[in-house]
């Protein structure tokens, strides 16, 4: 899909895009070989050319934040299928609903091989470093929620800088509500051991944790984790469909999208 994705080119939004597409303009390669197209017409040949060849560079260095400040928040998906070893996956607990009104209990972090569990008291504050090996964020809802409770407990935390909420990508597809019940729609997703445990468990849990269960700790870091690694498949499942919405009936197979 990234190399289909002409939107972080300069004067090319979606309309444009969609009519390249049209025009059987497939790629960036493809773009490059039509050079002045009628579709782009109001970009100089030699400016655009200069894009792509960035695009191109930025692509082969594995630069994911360079296109993240490029596209649209909403268009961050596309990023992906391309960058899916430096994309973190993340999931927090709390005691409230606001950060103002609550502290961070369990982080989980699954991506790059491991799946890793902070826990406030134990090893929360190694959350910072540890985030910064990753360019890409997936949250459901983190944009309102987890980033906001994260800056709140460390001030200095650098989030990183391209930021995929499964919330707004899934509300995009015609599916609300929240992450269990898009779940179970889909019927994607595997809570062994923790079926029917939610939110408000969860401050249960850490409470019980606090007064000397260990048992329940255990329980409440295996919730999150599930959580977490939901989220892998969920978002495969979306940019899948995503992709076939917008390439629609010229979504022919595209090497190394």
């Amino acid at each position: 899909m990234l190399r289909a994705t002409f939107l972080h080119l300069p004067g090319i939004g979606p309309a444009t895009e969609a009519a390249l597409w049209q025009d059987g303009i497939r790629d960036w390669k493809d773009l490059a070989g039509r050079l002045p197209s009628g579709s782009v017409r109001t970009l100089p040949k030699e400016n655009l050319a200069r894009e792509l060849a960035a695009s191109e560079r930025a692509l082969r260095e594995g630069d994911a934040a360079w296109f993240g400040r490029r596209l649209p928040d909403s268009e961050h998906w596309r990023l992906y299928p391309r960058f899916a070893e430096k994309t973190a996956f993340l999931d927090i607990e709390t005691t409230g609903l606001s950060p103002y009104a609550g502290i961070v209990t369990v982080v989980t972090v699954h991506g790059g091989g491991r799946t890793q569990s902070f826990i406030a008291g134990e090893d929360l504050e190694e959350l910072p470093a540890y985030l910064r090996r990753f360019p890409i964020l997936v949250t459901f809802n983190g944009r309102r929620f987890d980033v906001p409770f994260l800056e709140a407990c460390f001030p200095s935390l650098v989030a990183p800088p391209v930021h995929i909420d499964l919330r707004f990508v899934f509300y995009r597809l015609g599916l609300a509500g929240g992450l269990k019940r898009i779940e179970e729609r889909l019927g994607i997703g595997d809570r062994t051991g923790v079926e029917g445990i939610h939110g408000l468990d969860a401050v249960r849990l850490w409470q019980e944790y606090r007064r000397g269960s260990r048992a329940a700790l255990d329980q409440l870091v295996r919730y999150n984790r599930a959580d977490t690694v939901n989220l892998e498949p969920l978002l495969v499942r979306a940019t899948s469909d995503l992709e076939r919405r917008l390439l629609g009936p010229w979504s022919l197979p595209i090497a190394g999208t």
